[in-house]
């Protein structure tokens, strides 16, 4: 007898699946999806209900060829891809390429690749679900519209080297950095002096310990002085002590958003990272599925839990919770990302380990007790102004799922008294305590900080924009865009006062501190706000967040059956066809011009605006006689906040360091980033050297070491044609100009003896028949 053909998405996940089912079933991967919408003319036919034209790959034509011969050969063929719409609609495509009918074709889901969980799909199949085919069908439609509609108005609009793009999630993700950006650009910070007494007493082992109260801030560094003056041979009594009970309850467990997120602030993962580890721990066995916007724990999993909790700690720190999701679209039927097995506390594979075990903790620590607390605050009165200072501390009195597991807030959420809390000394009313010192320290407010990739999550979630599935793409494709950077900012030193009142005198005092360091943060480019501008000025709806959560919404209706997929795309597609013809009639070409001030040795205004290389700084106009001059920005500078004297110093380029062997050594900055130029040839320069500073000393060497290095590299150079026969770690192979070409391997041992006849020959048999390029799987 035939065996059953099941179909799922990842080798990994087939491999799995196989060992659980046995020998009736045969498990074949068809690698995520395997059609996409057509590239030309927009693969929607808008004038027919937007009826999309589907295509397999060339490089999914294979993998389709092999299911093909198998489904001929099988028994019945089972579709077994993601519980999710974009899995769904990958079950429809086979289908349709397999010619299967979607209304009798067995199609199983389960959250977690276990034996009890695919044999209980087995014994239940359901059909292909159209409604959330038409979901995922409807996104991916409206999406390539978008971007296909609004991408060449870019181009036209925008002269820039690269292609530009636009679409419906991204340039909103975008739009909210650049907000970000622009308020810290804005902020002026202002300061207030907070006052610390530094008190003693004794503890319960009799040890005398300082402890830290706090007064009223003061506005002004008079106001401060006048305080601590007042203080001066002051007693300090307790007036009042107040202990109240308080407790702390565990988070739910995961979504794919708040993993996201906690292992951003836990193990400094990025959201894609996060999203392949945790695939990686699905498709083997070892947690549920991990695209999921549920709370929610099957009976199941929860009785496992607390079986665990109680074996390990007791059953005092059982407490069984339902977590129910704010979100209504969510779906209960879904499970959070948990553990498939609780007694598992680890995983062997070193990739997945920690976010394994982050993920079993959480699951733990949503099913155990609140950790209970005891909250003391003290209240000190000044005898000579009778002002008050408040003393506070926290006692752990159980710690309940602390135990295990402590939630990580973003810097943002985070309130000063929460840094600081810490525990007091037993007091008591009437007590008199001795002063140490009391200071007044300058403190500063602080913009809101720029987003993290999980914080970027939380934002996007809080707004409705995006699904689990789309988060860590998006970030992914708008880094991959040019229009944001990931990186760090290095901190400046800044001032502050510090008054200090010690043994009945007063002192003051000036320290540094150091500011606006950021690590790992997501900052726009100058591309990214110039092109954030002109979407806004002219498709306010696409950039609009309550309009872009409204469409998730219309989704999540059609996935419901409540609303007709193409009815949804056409009432969306009219008013927007009627934006981008407008604009394209319109709008006037965009660059972000700045004016900074006017040249003093010529008299031309000086600008900042985007260039078709990037941003840059010039001095003229392309309507003057003579050519205007250009200077390239740093990269750690904006068009929207450099300077007049920064941009000046940038034209400082070209700078010639001095003479060596007979030529001049300059340095200068060119498409490619810095480079040092001696004897008509050109050397890169490092990221850790600066071309405005670096010396004639420090520039030797290096050319030196690179022309060695080059030297050793090249195997014959044709001067005039600029083409050069060079050793690559692959083996000789061709240059010329910017372009490589690989050497047969028949000519790759005398690659020396080639003329230039044998090389052009090479070249023009290699453009005339490119080899082929093996795209990437994965699930688009």
């Amino acid at each position: 007898m035939a065996k059953n053909l099941l179909i799922v998405e990842s080798p990994a996940k087939a491999k799995t699946i196989e060992k659980i089912l046995g020998e009736n079933f045969e498990v074949k991967s068809c690698y995520g999806h395997i059609r996409d919408l057509e590239k030309g003319d927009m693969g929607i036919d808008v004038h027919n209900n937007y009826k999309p034209r589907y295509i397999v790959p060339e490089d999914k034509e294979k993998v389709v060829r092999e299911l093909k011969s198998l489904a001929k050969k099988s028994g019945e063929v089972w579709l077994a891809t993601d519980e999710d719409r974009e899995g769904e609609a990958i079950s429809w495509h086979l289908c349709e390429v397999l010619g299967l009918d979607p209304a009798t074709t067995k199609r199983i889901v389960f959250h977690e690749i276990t034996k009890p969980a695919i044999q209980s799909a087995v014994n239940r199949p359901r059909t292909v679900d159209m409604n959330l085919v038409n979901a995922q069908q409807a996104r991916r439609i409206l999406d390539r519209i978008v971007g296909f509609e609004l991408s060449p108005v870019l181009w036209r609009k925008m002269s820039m080297k690269n292609n530009l793009s636009a679409g419906r999630v991204q340039s909103v993700a975008v739009r909210i950095i650049a907000e970000r950006e622009r308020e810290i650009n804005a902020f002026t910070a202002t300061s207030q002096f907070k006052i610390e007494a530094v008190f003693t007493a004794k503890d319960l082992s009799g040890k005398t310990v300082p402890f830290t109260a706090e007064g009223k801030r003061q506005s002004s560094a008079e106001n401060a002085e006048n305080f601590l003056k007042s203080c001066i041979g002051a007693n300090y009594s307790v007036t009042d002590i107040q202990v109240k009970p308080a407790r702390k309850t565990p988070p739910p467990p995961f979504t794919t958003s708040t993993l996201q997120q906690e292992a951003s602030r836990k193990l400094g993962y990025g959201v894609s990272r996060t999203m392949i580890l945790a695939q990686k721990l699905y498709e083997s066995g070892k947690i549920t599925y991990m695209r999921t916007d549920s709370v929610n724990l099957s009976e199941t999993a929860t009785e496992a839990t607390t079986k665990q909790i109680a074996s390990q700690y007791g059953r005092q720190y059982v407490q069984n919770r339902r977590f129910k999701n704010k979100n209504e679209s969510a779906q209960e039927a879904h499970e959070a990302i948990r553990p498939t097995y609780m007694e598992n506390m680890t995983v062997e594979d070193s990739d997945c380990r920690r976010l394994y075990e982050l993920i079993w903790k959480r699951t733990m620590a949503c099913q155990m007790a609140d950790a209970e607390l005891e909250k003391t605050t003290a209240k000190i009165q000044i005898s000579t102004n009778k002002e008050e200072l408040s003393a506070t501390g926290e006692v752990l009195k159980f710690d309940g799922f602390l135990k295990v597991y402590m939630e990580d807030r973003d810097d943002d959420d985070l309130t000063e008294e929460e840094r600081q809390e810490g525990m007091l000394p037993p007091l008591s009313v009437n007590q008199v305590l001795p002063l140490r010192e009391m200071k007044a320290i300058e403190r500063f407010s602080r913009p809101l900080p720029r987003y993290t990739e999980a914080s970027l999550v939380k934002k996007l979630e809080e707004l409705g924009i995006g699904r689990p599935s789309t988060y860590a793409p998006t970030i992914s494709t708008i880094v991959k865009r040019g229009y944001v950077e990931k990186r760090d900012k290095e901190g400046v030193k800044r001032d502050f006062r510090i008054l200090e009142l010690r043994g009945g005198e007063i002192k003051k005092l000036v320290e540094q501190e150091n500011t606006g360091a950021e690590k790992s943060k997501l900052f726009p480019t100058d591309l990214g706000l110039v092109v954030t501008d002109f979407l806004k000025q002219y498709f306010d709806d696409i950039m609009d967040y309550n309009f872009t959560a409204r469409i998730e919404e219309e989704f999540d209706e059609v996935a419901q059956g409540k609303m007709l997929w193409s009815k949804m795309i056409d009432d969306f597609y009219n008013p927007f066809k009627k934006d981008v013809e407008k604009t394209i009639e319109t709008a006037e070409r965009i660059n972000g011009e700045r004016e900074l001030g006017v040249d003093a040795q010529t008299g031309k205004k000086v600008i900042a605006r985007m260039g078709r290389y990037g941003p840059m700084v010039q001095i003229g106009d392309v309507n003057d006689e003579e050519k205007p001059r250009f200077a390239k920005l740093k990269n750690t500078q904006s068009i929207e906040t450099i300077n007049y004297d920064e941009a000046m110093e940038l034209f400082r380029l070209p700078r010639n360091l001095g003479s060596f062997e007979g030529s001049d050594l300059t340095v200068n900055i060119g498409r490619f980033g810095p480079y040092i130029a001696h004897d008509k040839k050109f050397y890169s320069l490092g990221k850790e050297y600066d071309p405005y500073s670096i010396s004639f000393e420090e520039a030797v060497p290096l050319v030196v070491e690179k022309r060695a290095a080059k030297e050793q590299r090249t195997i014959k150079v044709f001067e005039k044609e600029k083409i050069q026969v060079l050793r690559g770690p692959y083996g000789p192979y061709i240059k010329q100009g910017l372009r490589n070409f690989k050497l047969p391997k028949e000519k790759q041992e005398t690659a020396a003896d080639l003329s230039l006849e044998e090389v052009k020959a090479i070249i023009e048999e290699v453009k005339a028949n490119p080899p082929k390029r093996v795209p990437r799987r994965k699930k688009s």
